[in-house]
């Protein structure tokens, strides 16, 4: 998968949590910008590209801000990597960097996280009698860490991507492969520590960084397409 103007990636997933083990998948997340000229086509172009073996997702820069503000828990990640995890970083992306405190809001990362989260333990609980105790105990890892990371982001306003204790994870993981009830302790008691704190967060995302960021991406290969024009006549 070729996709010109990646204004930022890097590795995301169990890599980035620390919690990866052989055998694991290497999984990356990235944004890209889409030229300026292509926007206003009848046809705009995609706005995401997703690819296995390797296993990437790119989602251009206007979708990626959607996302954000809305809480996802897996974009939000592409802002707060460790500095070894980027594999391309640009100057507009090191600008998204420099807002990404931003882009969360007190309600959407609450509803996002848990959301996501019981998603999982819904998956736990709804789980055949064909399916493998390591797709279970990736299930279980998943909600503890959604419901850790989302806490902190929601109480802090900042997201630590590497857990404490991946070991901690991965007892978690068996414990829950063997019986999917056990999680359930662990969910209510982050959905009351949610209910219980005051967040650092505003009530509703503050959009105007998002938007002046993603129209100097605009305007920037608006320009580049231009000068490429010239250089063409």
């Amino acid at each position: 998968m070729t996709v010109a103007n990646i204004l930022l990636s890097g590795v995301v997933g169990s890599t980035a949590y620390g919690l990866a083990r052989e055998g694991s998948d290497v999984d990356r997340l990235g944004m890209f910008a889409a030229p300026t000229e292509a926007l206003h086509g009848l046809h705009p172009p995609k706005e995401s590209y997703v690819s296995t073996a390797p296993d990437r997702t790119l989602h251009e820069a206007a979708k990626w801000c959607r996302l954000a503000l809305g809480g996802n828990p897996t974009v939000m990640e592409l802002v707060w990597l460790p500095e070894e995890l980027y594999e391309v970083r640009t100057p507009l992306g090191d600008e998204l960097i420099g807002i990404r405190s931003t882009l969360p809001s007190a309600r959407r990362v609450r509803d996002a996280y848990l959301g996501y989260a019981t998603q999982q333990f819904r998956k736990l609980r709804n789980r055949s009698e064909t399916d493998s105790g390591r797709r279970t105990a990736k299930h279980a890892r998943h909600l503890k860490r959604l419901c850790t990371q989302g806490y902190e982001l929601y109480a802090t306003g900042q997201l630590t991507i590497r857990v404490e204790d991946p070991e901690s994870y991965h007892r978690f993981g068996e414990e829950v492969a063997a019986d999917p009830e056990a999680a359930l302790p662990l969910l209510r008691a982050f959905e009351e520590k949610f209910e219980d704190t005051r967040s650092a967060l505003p009530d509703q995302p503050d959009e105007r960084a998002a938007e002046a960021w993603l129209r100097r991406v605009r305007r920037h290969f608006f320009e580049a397409g231009e000068q490429f024009a010239e250089r063409v006549r």
